[in-house]
């Protein structure tokens, strides 16, 4: 049987570690069996076999994508292919485009504090992807989202209201997923930049994600 496909597309804000997070990625996926296409160009989505791929990985930071490349994307997780992203690489890219902020199901807005510590806590233990996952310390953006009802929030992390009084007691989410059209979509908002994949849960959760959201 053939192996499964991946595209992962790369670029936008260097602060994110785009080419170094999606090295990353494929690395993570080929141990997996994928055959991986590495691009830098969102034109990589607009190709007639986008839709093919089994699961795509966007690691972009806000940028801009054409019409037919958006169309192609929206178009192949509309109809079946997986899409599996993280932190602002993710929900923090195309922000002209609500169709593709619709798709994804949030797009940050803020991170009160910059670089701080808080605690990731685990909302839905019983789900595949966070078992054997327990509440964690993290130290990165505490990522604040604004987020579409409809996803199935697997974990969040609450604002005390340190660096921002007006957010603080509120429980947001950080990871979920969720469907579009006929494809699983998945989304965590750790991972500022490639060295955080080191820490245990953030690499076993994304990981697990993406398999959950590949065809």
């Amino acid at each position: 049987m053939a192996n499964r496909t991946a595209l992962i597309v790369w670029g936008g804000w260097e602060g994110h570690t785009p080419q170094q997070s999606a090295t990353v990625v494929k690395s993570m996926l080929e141990d997996h069996g994928f055959d991986v296409t590495f691009s830098d160009t969102t034109e990589a989505f607009a190709s007639p076999d986008v839709g093919e791929h089994s699961l795509i990985v966007p690691v972009i930071t806000q940028s801009e994508i054409g019409s037919d490349a958006l169309s192609g994307l929206l178009g192949a997780v509309k109809g079946g292919t997986g899409l599996a992203g993280f932190h602002g690489t993710m929900c923090d890219a195309f922000r002209k485009e609500p169709e593709y902020q619709f798709m994804t199901g949030g797009q940050w807005v803020a991170h009160p504090g910059n670089i701080i510590d808080y605690r990731i806590e685990i909302t839905r233990p019983d789900d595949p992807i966070m078992e054997g996952v327990t509440d964690f310390a993290y130290r990165s953006e505490q990522y604040y989202l604004h987020v579409d009802p409809v996803n199935e929030v697997l974990a969040t992390t609450r604002f005390d209201g340190t660096y921002c009084e007006d957010v603080k007691g509120v429980d947001m989410p950080v990871v979920w997923k969720r469907r579009y059209g006929k494809g699983h979509v998945f989304y965590s908002a750790l991972g500022h930049v490639a060295e955080e994949f080191n820490v245990p849960e953030m690499r076993t959760i994304f990981e697990r994600g993406a398999l959950w959201a590949a065809r």
